[in-house]
């Protein structure tokens, strides 16, 4: 789902109540264990924390003028969806989240390229998630995402 927001608050207070809570509860688990450098801000209609232009100013090669992503919070309509750049930019880091997944819940892991979903809002694993936030720096993101993604 869409939502038209132009803040963080304002993103999180359009969310049904069952879904703020759980969209505040991992936006607190992803700036908690973010490392630093990593900016929030709404991205492609979603909370999202990227590399601002301050330390990368090139952007994002499809739309310069955005910041760099690297993570993506969204309440979409039948799951609410956490898309990671660095598990679709580093095998390792894939490999490591899927073998890791089922230590943490106990549901079937439901993923894309870098979309990572969860339509049960009980079994989110929170604690993988703060892991997860902590595996690359901001120096390693734009390093993986010059060599792995950008052309």
């Amino acid at each position: 789902m869409n939502y038209n927001a132009n803040s963080i608050e304002e993103y999180i207070n359009l969310l049904p109540q069952e879904r703020r809570v759980v969209i505040e509860k991992l936006r607190q688990t992803i700036l908690q264990n973010l490392p630093k450098g990593f900016e929030e801000q709404i991205s492609y209609g979603m909370l999202g924390y990227v590399v601002p232009h301050s330390m990368y100013p090139a952007g994002y090669h499809v739309k310069p003028e955005l910041p760099l992503p690297f993570i993506n919070l969204a309440s979409q309509k039948n799951f609410i969806a956490l898309y990671h750049s660095g598990i679709y930019a580093n095998t390792e880091l894939l490999d490591w989240f899927v073998s890791e997944y089922p230590n943490h819940c106990k549901r079937k892991l439901d993923m894309g390229k870098s979309c990572i979903r969860f339509k049960s809002m009980d079994e989110i694993p929170y604690e993988l998630i703060a892991k997860l936030c902590t595996k690359i720096s901001i120096q390693e993101w734009i390093s993986l995402y010059e060599n792995n993604i950008k052309k």
